[in-house]
């Protein structure tokens, strides 16, 4: 009784965290789903893309944006807030200096032109370019798509999120991808949108109300690599319009920006509005159809009716064998039944080994604990969903979601582990505060995270943004303390658990 209000205060405290997270970081943006609520731009709003960290489908460490001599915003580069998930995940979201605005077109614009690239520096970019490391930009959290050709059938054009940081050319030589041409597609809204904000007003809440307005469905982006003049755009200032036949004909097969020792770089862009006719709601399909799999529900559903139906089959034989062995046994009864016991076959020969106690019973009990947990995260994690609280759109809410499920399944698993102790033992309750303590800390949990200790250290010494903050680190693992594992140590002398058999997880 002593540990109700702990138990108590501890889920309520969790209720509290999950909820957090999902909030948007804004009171007033926790009543709706996450990723469900459209921005719409009037025409000459302001539109902002964002940098994620640089990826590679061959190496598996991600690393910073500005780890590359890149151009830097004007007003500085700040850390967009990120999700639980997302630092999990290596995401490092930061501000780029690509700007425009709703609906206004625009020519190539100058970006910057960077100090002589240094030997150092150079070498870091070919190292990248070897690696295919990718740049991924964001708009209104969509990822930038580009068009690549299909190399087993050139007229097909294939998807893919990113573009690299540069290409070798057959002579050998590395040329930077220094031009983007970015295409914005939008859909117009009809009709008349209510959107309520909480203002920080001395009226408290205030109602907006505005028709129409533009939704971003699609950020596509065609990289090019542009001879630059360096020395004609020495005066240039950033978001200047720069004149240059070679972005008149951007072909990301023609290359021109080569990278050497002590030669600047210069960035441009040009950005066009498309107008589509897709639906906001549908715009993650071209990302979630990408891959080009596609899901073969008719097969799986057959798959299914097999395995149950094979499942029902050995059910049945399986019943009907042990009803015939049982009536022939209540047929042959006490002192009968001594006497033809070496004739008996079948279930009562294995009865005594199905029912005896194995000779690890707290492993058994432990791993059938977390094995509870982990379906249980599976199928909330799941059921949450297909409700749409854990969609594309909000970014490393898939992660967050299992992680908080995980350490809160932590009841499940001691409860699990408890009742299969109780009654392996014949109902004996002796341990079972060591089998609920071992439970929540002492095998998977434990390894998983000595496992994820050490891969963090070597992400920290590559400076991998994979690499987990030293904050969240501390606090992923005061988490796991807290919420998962019991408040009490094990004691020798241990007493009867509790009437309902769960275990003293807070």
């Amino acid at each position: 009784m002593a540990m109700a209000p702990r138990s108590t205060f501890t889920a309520v405290s969790t209720l509290m965290f999950v909820l957090l997270i999902y909030s948007g970081r804004s009171p007033a943006a926790a009543f709706y789903l996450p990723g469900s609520y459209p921005h719409r731009y009037r025409p000459g709003d302001a539109l902002a893309a964002k940098v994620n960290s640089l990826t590679s489908p061959s190496s598996k460490l991600p690393y910073p944006y500005y780890s590359l001599p890149f151009c830097a915003p004007q007003d500085g580069v700040r850390r967009a807030a990120e999700s639980l998930g997302e630092l999990l995940l290596g995401d490092r979201i930061e501000t780029s200096p690509y700007r425009f605005s709703m609906l206004n077109n625009t020519a190539a614009l100058f970006l910057c032109r960077t100090d002589p690239v240094a030997p150092a520096a150079a070498e870091l970019i070919k190292s990248r370019i070897d690696d295919a490391y990718q740049v991924n930009l964001l708009l209104d959290t969509l990822p930038v798509v580009r068009y690549v050709k299909n190399p087993a059938a050139p007229d097909v054009l294939l998807r893919s999120t990113g573009f690299p940081v540069g290409v070798r050319a057959d002579d050998g030589e590395y040329y930077v991808y220094n031009h983007l041409r970015l295409t914005v597609l939008v859909n117009k809204q009809n009709g008349t949108t209510r959107v309520e904000a909480l203002m920080a007003t001395a009226d408290a809440a205030e109602l907006i109300s505005f028709a129409g307005g533009y939704t971003v469905i699609g950020f596509e982006v065609v990289p090019c690599s542009v001879d630059h003049d360096a020395a004609a755009v020495r005066g240039k200032k950033m978001y200047d319009e720069i004149a240059s036949k070679a972005t008149a004909g951007c072909d990301p097969s023609v290359v021109g920006m080569r990278l050497q020792d002590g030669r600047p770089l210069v960035f441009s862009y040009e950005v066009s509005f498309v107008e589509s006719s897709v639906e906001w709601p549908s715009r993650w399909d071209a990302y979630l159809e990408m891959g080009g799999a596609k899901v073969h529900w008719f097969s799986i559903l057959n798959s299914i009716v097999v395995v149950a139906f094979l499942a029902a089959i050995v059910l049945v034989i399986l019943l009907r064998t042990v009803r015939r062995d049982l009536a022939q046994y209540e047929e042959l009864g006490g002192e009968a039944g001594g006497a033809h016991a070496d004739e008996l076959a079948g279930w009562k020969l294995v009865a005594a080994d199905v029912f005896r106690e194995p000779s690890h019973p707290v492993l058994l009990c432990v791993l059938v604990g977390d094995g509870v947990r982990i379906l249980g995260m599976g199928v909330v994690t799941i059921l949450f969903a297909a409700l749409g609280f854990m969609s594309p759109a909000s970014r490393g809410a898939l992660v967050t979601g299992m992680l908080c499920l995980y350490l809160v399944m932590g009841a499940a698993a001691g409860y699990a582990a408890v009742s299969l102790w109780k009654t392996l033992r014949q109902g004996d309750t002796a341990g079972w505060r060591s089998v609920a303590w071992r439970s929540s800390f002492a095998v998977f949990p434990a390894v998983g995270f000595a496992v994820f200790t050490a891969l963090n250290c070597l992400l920290w010494y590559n400076g991998s943004t994979g690499a987990v903050p030293l904050l969240l680190f501390v606090g992923v693992l005061l988490l796991w303390l807290l919420v998962s594992v019991p408040c009490r140590s094990p004691s020798p002398a241990a007493s009867s658990p509790p009437a309902s058999g769960t275990s003293s997880t807070p």
